[in-house]
């Protein structure tokens, strides 16, 4: 667990995770209980964690772009699109930022 935290692509990959999982309860736990019983708090609650892990990946996965020299076009673009996909998040980390993160903890 200590290399999520020892680099910025390992934060990156944390956040990932932690924002996905939120992005999952919001979207097929927290609105469909909002929606089918009446009760918003569940929402209330999740959405503003949402809301402040998916900055935190937005600036991280920029911080690490820029660390990185990603072209935009290629890695920051689908790193940034992860986000917005359930599930998306998983995916990334596992075919883009798990390796870049093995290969930079070998250095």
């Amino acid at each position: 667990m200590q290399k999520f935290f020892t680099s910025s692509i390992g934060r990156l990959r944390l956040l990932a995770f932690l924002e996905g999982v939120s992005y999952l309860a919001l979207v097929f736990v927290a609105v469909p209980i909002k929606w089918l019983m009446g009760e918003p708090w569940l929402v209330q609650a999740i959405g503003p964690v949402h809301g402040g892990l998916f900055v935190l990946f937005l600036l991280s996965a920029v911080q690490v772009s820029i660390e990185q020299s990603w072209k935009f076009g290629q890695t920051t673009w689908k790193v940034l699109l992860s986000s917005l996909i359930p599930f998306g998040t998983f995916y990334i980390d596992k075919k883009i930022l798990s390796p870049i993160h093995a290969l930079n903890a070998g250095e």
